[in-house]
């Protein structure tokens, strides 16, 4: 069997076949069998998209010898498409290099990262498609080409693989830094007076709300002239491994068999929370570690609808008696100019919600994502939603633009999938 499946087990498909390619030229030898034959082909990377965006039953591309740090200069560096971001992190650091931005999570391939939109959190610096200067992408004739601007660049850095397969991604880079991270419980209440200061004071501000509780996990992380202070292995042990993964993921389990018990559960957390400073190599702040298996759905608003949704969505839950053990996590970043990114042409903030995998919950992610979309809301590609083309043609100013180039180069969608052809048209 080759079935596939999905880091969070919700996504499974079984291919028709799988090939793991080595270079580009064999990319687009497998476009090419895919189009004559009549069979769609995608490249599917580690699977940590909870939506079925990676999924496809004709041939999988498979990107594990796709990967490595292939060149480098003062400000640049190309990475074939398939490298893990972890991979990506330790290569340029051994360089003295680094990424300006980028998510909690390493284990995604550069390419699906790209593709889907992932993002951290950056008052100056957006997601991971707006550090991309080249692409060089396998179009659904065969065609290898490479692009560092005009509608090409600017739709296929979040182009969904809808548009091609990319083989080799060059991002801007700069010299490795410290981030100073400051962790600190502070009242939901607070925060929503201060946002606009904590936004503007900080350069990357993460924070997790609680649910049940006005207790909210605050991240600061500013750049740091030194010397390095990083948490102690114990310390880091203690707070990244054992309580942010093994008694959380106790107080799931206890919480999914005793709902009634969440509000306790997590008023007990955010008793135990405190403050802590660090001062570290930057992608080691950036970074965190997930072990606990959950669903997640996240939007993308207007950061000037931020406080008001926040406050919308903690009525919701209250009043609909949703007990949710997962916090709510909030992030913002600058505009983006890649046409499908969740930030294109706005100051964006993102709203996640989660809950854990043994007990879905979709009636609060249908209730959540109701209270967003009123904001204009732009559902992360890779995260769970159930918005179809009509609405998002709604929201994305170049969306028909990003269609219209979809025909032209892909008419025989080749690059389809049955998620796609809801988001797409």
């Amino acid at each position: 069997m080759n079935e596939f499946r999905n880091w969070a087990g919700n996504q499974s498909v079984t291919p028709a076949e799988i090939r793991t390619p080595a270079s580009a030229a064999e990319v687009a030898e497998a476009v090419q069998d895919a189009a004559r034959s009549g069979r769609r082909v995608r490249m599917t990377g580690t699977g940590h998209s909870f939506t079925g965006i990676a999924l496809v039953d004709g041939i999988m591309l498979r990107p594990h010898a796709l990967t490595g740090v292939l060149a480098t200069g003062d400000d640049w560096a190309k990475v074939a498409a398939g490298t893990p971001l972890h991979v990506v992190n330790d290569e340029l650091h051994k360089r003295g290099l680094a990424l300006g931005n980028m998510g909690d999570i390493t284990a995604q391939t550069i390419a699906g990262a790209i593709q889907t939109g992932t993002h951290g959190t950056g008052r100056d610096i957006g997601g991971l498609a707006d550090q991309v200067i080249e692409l060089e992408i396998v179009l659904a004739d065969g065609t290898i080409t490479t692009v560092g601007e005009g509608p090409l660049f600017d739709a296929a850095r979040v182009g969904l693989g809808a548009l091609g397969i990319l083989t080799a991604v060059t991002f801007r880079v700069e010299p490795s830094f410290l981030l100073r991270s400051r962790r600190e419980p502070l009242p939901f209440s607070g925060i929503l007076e201060t946002l606009d200061e904590l936004t503007a004071e900080n350069e990357h501000l993460d924070f997790f709300w609680l649910p049940h509780t006005d207790t909210c996990l605050a991240k600061r992380n500013n750049r740091s002239p030194g010397p390095a202070r990083p948490t102690g292995p114990f310390k880091h042990w203690l707070d990244n491994v054992f309580l942010e993964n093994t008694i959380f993921g106790a107080a799931c389990a206890v919480g999914a068999k005793m709902p009634g018990a969440i509000p306790r559960i997590n008023g007990v957390s955010a008793s135990l929370l405190s403050a802590s400073e660090s001062v570290d190599t930057s992608y080691k702040i950036f970074n965190s570690v997930r072990e606990v298996r959950f669903l997640e759905m996240e939007y993308a608003i207007p950061r000037e609808n931020l406080t008001q949704a926040l406050r919308e969505t903690r009525d919701l839950i209250e009043q609909m008696d949703w007990k949710i053990t997962f916090p709510v996590e909030v992030r913002v970043t600058p505009p983006s100019d890649a046409w499908l990114s969740t930030a294109y042409g706005r100051p964006s903030a993102y709203i996640a919600c989660h809950v854990y995998r043994p007990t879905p919950n979709p009636e609060y992610f249908e209730g959540v994502e109701e209270v967003l979309t009123r904001f204009g809301g732009r559902p992360h590609w890779g995260k769970l939603h159930t918005r179809d083309a009509a609405y998002l043609a709604t929201v994305y100013p170049k969306f028909a633009d990003f269609v219209a180039l979809r025909d032209e180069l892909d008419p025989q969608r080749v690059f389809t999938n049955d998620y796609l052809d809801v988001v797409l048209g």
